[in-house]
């Protein structure tokens, strides 16, 4: 396997093979290359990068037409369920029993922040234990 694709077919092959919705590991096997051939010919070869970003949204819009679409017929009201589950999954996406919203989690932290702001009289103490919370916040939102 070469480590850049070159050839000009091969590329077009790519780009045919990712519009329709399939993955770069397939289009790699397909034209018998790598998938970081792929991704190193489109860092070295701009116009071809562009051009897979393209058929890689292509492939995205046209899916998503299809869903609208059916969608829009009242006997396909899943299509629109599966849409909105995957488009907004905190409001719509499914969860186990013993998960909370991001929602549900800043009201408990809220409801935390008043019961310090009540129970620790001594401010700087407060200002600490809101810091550590900050950290801890910011921790959980990088993961």
């Amino acid at each position: 396997m070469s480590k850049f694709v070159y050839d000009r077919k091969k590329q077009s092959d790519i780009l045919a093979i990712i519009s329709v919705g399939c993955s770069q590991r397939i289009a790699a096997e397909y034209v018998g290359c790598s998938e970081k051939a792929i991704r190193e010919t489109a860092i070295r070869d701009p116009e071809f990068a562009e051009e897979l970003c393209h058929a890689e949204h292509r492939a995205e819009l046209s899916l998503i037409k299809r869903i609208h679409k059916a969608a829009m017929d009242e006997k396909n009201w899943r299509a629109a369920a599966w849409a909105l589950e995957r488009l907004n999954p905190e409001d719509f996406g499914p969860r186990r029993p013993d998960t909370i919203t991001r929602k549900q989690f800043v009201q408990v932290l809220m409801r935390i922040t008043k019961i310090i702001v009540e129970e620790i009289p001594d401010e700087a103490l407060r200002e600490r234990v809101f810091q550590r919370i900050d950290v801890l916040v910011n921790e959980l939102e990088e993961s």
